[in-house]
């Protein structure tokens, strides 16, 4: 008989031998630290302001930009788009890591069965609430572990963490995994968001320590 130390280990167990989950290509290194990162067990929340009030009834999420056409979501019609589950890693800028997180939401590669994204879309720029930005190349935008999430190891998100619904970007800084997203713009150039635009990397390639605004070349 197999123990488990708590709910949470035994969602995540049963989730990894699911033939259909998305396991994150780093969660296979042999050294799953990236240089700079400790390794925690708890989950912090980090953010820049208050934690927004969404009104869901009035909640849409927007696509838009470089597209042949618009589209817009209610939180109903976007939840019941194709959804995965994704095994990941998270490396927080502020130097912590967490193993083993289960998510569960809309990958973004859905995204191209519901639009024509025009030739000219080299990145995206992610929306959220209060105004907050993040950008992100096509090439890692649509990467399979990439996903809208609705669910962290078998639970709905909290409003603390994203609810109703975070960008998760495993092989990037945490940052760049949005929290209250609503809408994603394809954009032609790549254009700081919010945390890139006060000193954090274009990018932010845990593995290769891509921190900070100086570092980008």
């Amino acid at each position: 008989m197999k123990f488990f130390k708590n709910k949470e280990d035994k969602i995540i167990l049963n989730a990894m031998v699911d033939k259909e989950l998305i396991i994150s290509p780093d969660t296979k290194r042999e050294n799953r630290i990236p240089p700079g990162q400790k390794q925690i067990d708890e989950w912090p929340v980090l953010h820049a302001g208050k934690i927004p009030k969404t009104d869901l009834s009035d909640w849409k999420f927007k696509i838009t930009g470089l597209v042949r056409e618009e589209k817009e979501y209610t939180l109903k019609e976007f939840i019941k788009l194709s959804q995965v589950k994704v095994l990941s890693d998270i490396h927080c800028v502020t130097s912590w890591s967490k193993l083993d997180n289960i998510w569960q939401g809309i990958s973004t590669s859905q995204l191209k069965e519901e639009i024509e994204i025009l030739p000219a879309a080299k990145f995206v720029m992610i929306h959220a609430e209060g105004n907050f930005t993040t950008n992100l190349s096509l090439e890692d935008f649509f990467r399979k572990d990439v996903l809208f999430a609705t669910h962290h190891n078998g639970k709905q998100l909290s409003r603390k963490h994203g609810y109703p619904l975070r960008l998760v970007v495993p092989h990037l800084y945490f940052w760049k995994s949005a929290k209250w997203v609503n809408g994603v713009e394809f954009i032609k150039e790549d254009t700081p968001g919010f945390w890139e635009s006060n000193g954090y990397h274009m990018r932010g390639d845990p593995w290769k320590e891509e921190r900070y605004s100086w570092q980008n070349r």
